[in-house]
């Protein structure tokens, strides 16, 4: 009997481990086929010479978003506090971006067009004449992008461990989604990049509604899950008033200052992200950028509503947390076959790799162009240049992967931080993207003022509690302002900086406000 246990255990390992590695032999192949039809070019290599359309785009941005911390960390909430986080990062993230696509994105995309700008630092270092300027917003999305690369390799290990029990060790599958990226992100750039994350996008959304079928297939439908639910945690369906908040305007998850919060630090967040940025100057034309603008709203619902309530229903139906600390792999070897949570879990992966891969190749392009050419070799050719962004790209995800080795941390406290320290940057851009008045003095005051006030209230602890943040124990994390998180405050720290301060100084002489007009304005 033990043998035949232990055959079983090998075979269906056997069969999880071939259909993971199957996947990723296929993204592999489809990088290799974008390489061909790559050019020895750093805009081809970072932007595919700005010829995205509507399907491209709307699914490698989607694809891009939707990393580890939306298949687990979120699944993981709704477990725990029910499912209104849907409402989060569903409806009021996918309304606000929606928003914030065209208020930031289409004024970016004409900049984009008229000078042929690759990254946020390079647009605003030459409309304020400062190198510096350029090097500091490179600087702070660096630092912010680098543990939410990491995050992705703690979630593909995780995800692949407890998947085959533990017979892959987490740092084999940490590093197996290491080595396929660094194979066609270098290969291919954003064409080969956008392809997959087409592919990945696509695989995403079909097996997590597999995923949502089948479970409630098992389980007797929708009104049995959540009469399972209302008899275990009642107060996951009342909105605001569950136990992680007393009532909708009092503090705590839930409480309508929280989701807020929440809400708007993700969205300005993911707005400024650089992998999410940069898709704003990809755009093949002002019509591709508008009719993806108002496609996304709906393909963020589409996966949001099936894979949180999965996490809401696997509580009431009393499905154990695994040991890995992820729900939906539970779920999924609770109420389905092994092939089945296999090509989910191999769906997960996609995220995490259609996340990092994105943000490899972003991550590249602000080191090289930000970085390497003003303050290394001014000259560089565009095939040195192009060389330079391949080799980044295999040094920053080799990096990623021994610091995930170190100490995996949350994944819900690495991207709740990272998404309010992108968030920082989004008023000063805006301002300058608007008010021709804005001085290099008001951005530089407003991107190490926010970025200083939130560092600061987010790890200086309230007295007596303590927090594991990026893998370190530090006193008390997410300090919040009667309800409101200091990602939300610290935005407004900064609107105030950028408008105050340019206010009362002028501008400098190298200073260019024509930049901002975009060609509509010649």
């Amino acid at each position: 009997m033990i043998q035949s246990s232990t055959t079983t255990l090998q075979s269906a390992v056997t069969i999880q481990i071939g259909i993971v590695v199957a996947y990723l032999l296929l993204a592999l192949g489809v990088g290799l086929v974008a390489y061909r039809l790559t050019d020895r070019t750093a805009e081809d290599y970072y932007l595919a010479s700005r010829t995205l359309g509507t399907v491209v785009l709307l699914f490698t941005t989607f694809a891009t978003l939707l990393s580890a911390f939306t298949f687990f960390a979120g699944p993981n909430i709704a477990y725990g506090l029910g499912p209104e986080w849907i409402l989060v990062m569903g409806l009021m993230d996918g309304l606000i971006f929606g928003v914030l696509w065209y208020v930031v994105g289409y004024k970016q995309w004409l900049v984009g067009q008229a000078y042929g700008y690759v990254t946020l630092g390079e647009m605003l270092g030459d409309r304020f004449g400062s190198p510096a300027l350029r090097a500091l917003v490179a600087g702070v999305s660096l630092f912010w992008l680098f543990p939410y690369v990491m995050l992705q390799q703690v979630g593909a290990g995780g995800a692949l461990s407890a998947l085959t029990d533990g017979v892959v060790p987490y740092w084999a599958g940490a590093g197996l989604i290491t080595v396929f990226m660094i194979g066609y992100v270098a290969l291919s750039g954003m064409r080969g990049v956008a392809w997959t994350d087409t592919l990945q996008g696509l695989f995403m959304l079909t097996m997590v509604w597999a995923a949502f079928v089948w479970v409630l297939s098992a389980v007797g439908g929708i009104g049995a899950a959540t009469d399972a639910l209302a008899s275990t945690n009642p107060e996951f369906l009342a909105l605001g008033d569950g136990t992680a908040s007393p009532s909708l305007f009092g503090g705590g998850a839930y409480s309508l200052p929280w989701m807020l919060s929440q809400a708007i630090g993700i969205a300005f967040g993911v707005a400024m992200f650089p992998q999410v940025n940069q898709r704003f100057f990809v755009a093949k034309s002002e019509t591709v950028l508008k009719r993806t603008m108002a496609l996304w709203p709906v393909v963020v619902l589409l996966l949001f509503v099936p894979a949180f309530m999965l996490g809401a229903w696997a509580a009431g139906l009393g499905v154990p947390m695994p040991e890995s600390g992820n729900i939906l792999p539970g779920v999924l070897a609770e109420y389905t076959p092994t092939w089945f949570a296999a090509l989910v879990v191999a769906g997960a992966m996609a995220a995490m790799m259609s996340s990092s891969d994105s943000m490899l190749l972003s991550g590249s392009s602000y080191f090289t162009r930000d970085l390497y050419r003003p303050f290394v070799n001014a000259d560089a050719s565009e095939r040195r240049e192009d060389l330079i962004a391949r080799i980044g790209v295999a040094v920053f995800a080799t990096l990623a992967f021994l610091a995930s080795l170190y100490n995996p941390p949350s994944l819900f406290v690495i991207g709740d931080t990272a998404f309010g320290g992108f968030a920082q940057l989004a008023p000063p851009v805006i301002v300058a993207l608007y008010w021709s008045r804005t001085t290099l003095s008001g951005m530089l005051a407003a991107i190490l003022g926010s970025q200083l006030f939130y560092m600061v209230t987010t790890f200086t602890p309230p007295a007596g509690e303590t927090a594991t943040v990026w893998g370190v124990v530090v006193p008390g994390v997410m300090e919040t302002f009667a309800g409101w998180s200091s990602s939300v405050v610290g935005m407004l720290v900064g609107l105030v900086l950028v408008v105050g301060v340019s206010a009362l100084t002028d501008p400098a002489v190298a200073e260019q406000p024509s930049v901002m007009q975009g060609p509509t304005d010649d």
